[in-house]
């Protein structure tokens, strides 16, 4: 009886298939990665354009920008105590949070219960798609304004346009608002206070070098942030790869290498150091 041919793949065909198809694959998955990547650094680059936009709109409104946070005294620590309402709070009518704003207790401070409601809210425009958030019951913000160009904790007499109890006016930014950062990303930590907190929760200074404040594999860890001291407030950072995107007074947002130079990057902390300032960065 004559034999009829079958049609079909072989066992060792369809391996060679399978293989070729798992190297197409991951060929593939970095360029979907970056793709990925790209749009959401695009969106950040939004959010903060709508930060900017909301603090210029706040100071053609008052003559002032927002002050960073408000206590009776300074310095400012990291602990959940003192009333610490923050800038975000007072640009919430120009992101179109009107109604979260008109909730907010501003007779108690930001961590009473009287504002645990308003905490819980999500701030779309404050976080940016590249970062994973923290476990925690409260609201956090991607973003934070620039308090000081040096590593120093939070008080009245700061160098940045963001600090305790400012009222800093575009005459006060003599190195001109092109020149000068008023927000940039920061890598949010599980000790975070959440975006209604004038600590290092919103505020954040150029003392300490782009994403070297605290490595992103111990941001959870609970025994390094223990050991995070009350007054330290470190600087920003992102999930982007290489650097951190900052938004100017001016309302432009740039992403800056976290290889600038670091008397470089001071400088565009400090509003008027009346230093010339070099743009090869």
């Amino acid at each position: 009886m004559k034999r009829q041919d079958r049609n079909g793949f072989t066992l060792v065909e369809l391996l060679v298939v399978i293989a070729i198809i798992g190297i197409l694959i991951a060929l593939l998955l970095p360029a979907v990665q970056a793709a990925r990547e790209a749009a959401r650094r695009v969106t950040c680059t939004n959010n903060l354009t709508q930060l900017i936009l909301a603090v210029q709109s706040y100071e053609g409104a008052y003559g002032v920008y927002p002050a960073g946070t408000v206590a009776e005294d300074g310095p400012v620590l990291n602990v959940a105590a003192g009333k610490h309402h923050n800038w975000l709070i007072r640009i919430l009518p120009y992101l179109e949070e009107t109604n979260t704003y008109n909730h907010v207790d501003f007779n108690v401070d930001v961590y009473h219960e009287n504002n645990a409601p308003v905490a819980r809210i999500h701030i779309p425009s404050a976080q940016c798609a590249s970062d994973p958030g923290v476990p925690a019951e409260i609201n956090y913000s991607s973003y934070a304004g620039l308090h000081h160009d040096l590593e120093a904790p939070i008080d009245v007499d700061d160098h940045g346009v963001f600090f305790l109890n400012s009222e800093i006016t575009y005459e006060d930014i003599s190195d001109g608002s092109s020149q000068t950062i008023f927000i940039g990303e920061k890598i949010t930590e599980n000790s975070d206070f959440g975006w209604m907190s004038g600590t290092r929760a919103t505020l954040r200074n150029t003392g300490t070098p782009i994403n070297g404040t605290v490595n992103l594999n111990d941001r959870f860890r609970t025994d390094v942030q223990e050991q995070i001291s009350p007054t330290k407030v470190g600087g920003f950072g992102s999930y982007h790869p290489g650097g951190t995107n900052f938004a100017f007074g001016d309302g432009h947002v740039e992403f800056l290498s976290e290889n600038i130079d670091i008397h470089t990057y001071q400088q565009l902390g400090h509003r008027s150091d009346g230093k010339l300032l070099s743009r090869d960065f």
